[in-house]
């Protein structure tokens, strides 16, 4: 399934961090220095998506990462552990143990 956002929900979960933050529709208008409050209004009811760079400016403004704002249906990513082994052994033996969890996944 290719990976697609959902715009309601996009909205319904902005208005949701905007309420919590005490944020209106127009402090953001102001931040992001935007011509019309409208444009806020049409992104928190899932008629328009901000644009990336207002994605960027907005998950700074409200301290949130990008993808606490934006619902869709792609899964989500899990960002692989770093791991430090002194011992050159043990990193030979993690080594397989991740050449082996490879094989297994795929």
């Amino acid at each position: 399934m290719f990976p697609s956002i959902n715009l309601k929900e996009t909205g319904i979960n902005l208005h949701r961090i905007m309420d919590k933050r005490g944020i209106t529709p127009k402090d953001i208008k102001e931040f992001l220095n935007i011509g019309s409050i409208q444009t806020v209004y049409n992104w928190c009811n899932g008629l328009n998506m901000p644009t990336v760079d207002n994605l960027y400016a907005l998950s700074q403004f409200l301290q949130v990462p990008i993808d606490e704002i934006v619902c869709g249906n792609r899964k989500a990513i899990m960002p692989e552990p770093i791991v430090i082994i002194e011992n050159s052994r043990t990193r030979r033996l993690y080594a397989y143990y991740k050449q082996l969890n490879r094989m297994l996944v795929a």
